[in-house]
């Protein structure tokens, strides 16, 4: 009798091997088709990193009328930056490119309850290790809303409108709802989920935006989010939403094979770790899908989808398909040892940090022209 592999996911928690078909299922969401190309020439969506969705086609079409949208995301001011954290941010910047509005919040108040990080610790982290590195990486002053939920801006009208909405969403849910989206739920939590939900909508306020439709993508620990956004929007009475949209990716693996935590340095790689110290991690703690010994490898082969090198090649650092499919086949087949595909991995971030850390630098001659409230 096969044994059933236990896995969690919440928005607070993920534990275990996921089983992303059961999550597609259980959760309602629908798998990636066939993609315009201009999503098939990013990877993450050609390799399906990002491998479902909800609604959508709104922005497909918005994308293909060249009319306006938002993608509005959030941001966990809590540890450092890492390549894990680089999926969802290459993500923003495609959007971006694509000529969206682009709304981050920095959820300093979610931190507060659900983590006891005070606002002022939150602010210095979002800057220092976030912002920062998403400039770094691309993001562009121009058409980018970065702001704090516990101070919304400086704006009276639009911080008034925001801070109200959160308000009058209430009244369309019930505590009920919430423990079932949720499970185990706390005051804290559900004041944090309710902000979520007015950060997600409030881009469509007439103070804001305006009707437009809105993208939010997310790793599916939190579709409760997005689940009790949506449901509690469409009975709002005071205003009419457009459906959120909302898409999903698949998490990056820890260097050791398990979660990759913000609380364990030894489970990632900073984009602040130097090539050397990135370099020791990889030799050292990436988690390996050879054989125990070099004559058995070449013999039986490595697995390569569980190799957290190769994984790492795949989401983040060969661009090239075929370059890559020659990789997964030569480790695959025995010809590529594990140390030599961490060879290959160790030069390629080496130099992606190298050129990264260059552009961090002037990214913090440019910080604030993105962190200004209007």
């Amino acid at each position: 009798m096969t044994k059933v592999k236990e896995f969690k996911v919440t928005p607070w928690e993920v534990e275990g091997e996921i089983d992303y078909d059961k999550l597609v299922k259980e959760f309602g969401i629908s798998p990636l088709r066939e993609m315009p190309d201009v999503f098939n020439r990013n990877l993450l969506f050609r390799r399906k990193i990002v491998f479902a969705h909800r609604d959508i086609q709104r922005i497909l079409e918005a994308v293909k009328a060249k009319k306006p949208f938002v993608m509005m995301t959030g941001l966990m001011p809590t540890g450092k930056f890492h390549i894990g954290h680089m999926l969802l941010a290459q993500q923003i910047i495609f959007y971006q490119n694509l000529g969206a509005k682009i709304y981050l919040a920095v959820a300093d108040i979610e931190a507060y309850h659900a983590r006891g990080q005070n606002l002022e610790e939150s602010r210095k982290i979002a800057i220092e290790q976030y912002i920062t590195n998403y400039i770094a990486l691309g993001l562009k002053q121009n058409n980018c809303d970065i702001y704090f939920q516990s101070a919304r801006s400086d704006n009276p009208k639009k911080s008034n409108a925001y801070y109200l909405l959160q308000n009058l969403l209430a009244k369309n849910a019930t505590f009920n709802e919430f423990k079932a989206v949720y499970g185990e739920i706390s005051p804290g939590k559900m004041i944090s989920s309710l902000l979520q939900a007015a950060d997600m909508l409030h881009p469509q306020l007439p103070e804001f935006e305006g009707a437009i439709p809105v993208l939010v993508p997310i790793g599916i620990d939190q579709d409760p989010h997005i689940r009790l956004a949506r449901d509690i929007s469409q009975r709002f009475k005071d205003y009419k939403f457009i459906q959120l949209s909302s898409t999903y990716h698949l998490f990056a693996k820890g260097l050791g094979g398990g979660k990759m935590s913000s609380s364990d340095p030894l489970s990632y790689i900073a984009l602040t770790d130097t090539p050397e110290e990135a370099e020791r991690k990889i030799r050292k703690y990436a988690f390996s899908g050879g054989q125990p010994t070099i004559e058995e490898h070449r013999k039986k082969g490595g697995n390569p989808d569980i190799d957290v090198s190769y994984q790492y090649l795949k989401m983040f650092f060969e661009p090239d398909d075929k370059k890559l499919q020659q990789i997964y086949e030569d480790y695959k087949s025995g010809k590529m040892l594990t140390s030599e595909l961490k060879e290959i991995l160790i030069e390629k971030i080496s130099k992606f940090l190298k050129n990264h850390q260059a552009e961090r630098q002037k990214a913090g001659k440019v910080l604030d022209k993105f962190i200004l409230r209007d």
